[in-house]
């Protein structure tokens, strides 16, 4: 329903992970309401028995305190599929939505006729909000196994294999596979936003912002209120280093849909500009891995040490595996005058995303930091050339990075600050509005 009705311009609909917290529990409307920033709630309860379904669902208008309707269907559980169109249409008819053209065509677009495939589509969505991807990679291709035609699994699985690449060290395998899925999806379907919106994504994980930003902003020409596709192009803004604008689509993102969680949900823009608290109140109030590390990168950059190495050492003790933690530890270890464990831990990391071909250049430039706070050089500036090479030329934050200091005596590095300079001249000279 959430995917579905997200077609409909009218309607702002919140995304799958942000009514996660709600499973199985009793709610009190207003307050659901007013955390997730809307006015009109649909819910619903199943019974299940034997190949029988009881499915009962009601639309509240919160501030009216009052049902716009209610419905109660039964259905074999092979005819779930009807489910959907039955209730978005009762949704649409119930609020008085004028569909455009296009909106009617994506509202009413082909399912796969496979109800297991179905499920397990809907199943490795679910999962991929949860940040279990490898579960979520199992459901969809289970899911595509049964159903090779359905555009929105291919494109969901080339997410989740993206994820996998860049996070978990999947690397280059991955990175193959994830685009083969795009382009699956979008042969399948070549309206199919989300695929564009994930395709763009890759692009600027693995190099290439400038061919992302065009796709971004044809989604966007499509689904003007789409928040992920303006997230994502704020994302390939700051590759290339157009921090100002990058903000701007980031905070877009986040007035469509004020709980917007993608990817770390980190506005790295603030902490590339040096508004360091700024980033820190917008990062999400969790404990994942992620936000952790970007945490104790803030606090590092405002000299709490004791919080940085906390935030860092959390992160590490969370997963180890995850990218990022072994990078934030690292630094851990520096701050507290650990240089050959800080060493050992970059160079194994450096090891893994080399083996691996992990390619996003991002991330590397943070394992370019980390050498160049113990003290490593050489080393430093060779990962340094690997992002900047690898498409992470965002100039404005390289020329008055301060964890950079360290390696702006090296030879070579002013050639690469050119570098990195003259790509995104040539960034902001091609997209600047």
């Amino acid at each position: 329903m959430i995917t579905k009705l997200g077609y409909v311009s009218a309607l702002t609909v919140r995304p799958s992970w942000a009514i996660d917290v709600y499973r199985n529990k009793t709610i009190d409307p207003r307050k659901v309401a007013a955390d997730l920033h809307v006015n009109l709630l649909l819910t619903g309860a199943y019974l299940k028995d034997g190949d029988d379904l009881r499915i009962t669902l009601q639309l509240v208008d919160v501030k009216a305190n009052s049902i716009l309707w209610r419905d109660a269907i039964q259905v074999k559980y092979d005819k779930l599929l009807t489910v959907q169109d039955r209730v978005a249409q009762e949704v649409i008819d119930g609020l008085a939505l004028q569909l455009s053209p296009a909106e009617a065509k994506r509202i009413n677009a082909d399912k796969p006729a496979n109800t297991k495939a179905y499920e397990y589509y809907l199943r490795g969505v679910d999962l991929y909000s949860l940040s279990e991807f490898g579960n979520a990679v199992d459901m969809l291709e289970k899911s595509i196994a049964l159903e090779p035609g359905y555009a929105p699994a291919w494109a969901n699985l080339g997410r989740a294999y993206t994820t996998n690449a860049s996070l978990q060290f999947g690397g280059q395998k991955q990175y193959a596979k994830a685009r083969a899925a795009y382009e699956r999806a979008i042969a399948l379907d070549p309206g199919l936003v989300e695929a564009q919106v994930y395709l763009a994504n890759l692009l600027t994980d693995t190099g290439s912002a400038e061919q992302a930003v065009p796709l971004l902003r044809e989604a966007l020409r499509t689904d003007p209120k789409n928040a992920e596709a303006h997230w994502e192009l704020g994302y390939a803004y700051r590759f290339g280093g157009m921090l100002e604008e990058s903000v701007a689509e980031g905070e877009e993102a986040r007035r469509l849909d004020p709980e917007v969680k993608i990817n770390s949900s980190a506005l790295n823009s603030y902490l590339y500009l040096g508004e360091y608290d700024k980033f820190l109140q917008s990062l999400p109030a969790t404990n994942a891995v992620y936000t952790l590390f970007y945490r104790g990168l803030a606090e590092f950059y405002l000299n709490h040490v004791p919080q940085a190495e906390n935030y860092f050492d959390r992160a590490y003790q969370l997963d180890p595996a995850l990218l990022p933690s072994p990078i934030g530890k690292a630094m851990s270890e520096t701050l507290k005058h650990h240089a050959s464990g800080a060493t050992e831990l970059l160079r194994q990391t450096e090891t893994r995303i080399d083996e691996q071909g992990v390619r996003d250049p991002e991330v590397i430039y943070k394992l370019a930091q980390a050498y160049a706070v113990n003290g490593d050089g050489a080393a430093g500036l060779r990962v340094l050339r690997q992002s900047i090479e690898g498409g992470f030329f965002c100039y404005p934050y390289f020329a008055k990075d301060r964890l950079l200091n360290n390696l702006r005596a090296q030879p070579g590095f002013e050639p690469l600050m050119e570098e990195a300079q003259r790509r995104h001249d040539q960034f902001r000279a091609r997209f600047s509005k």
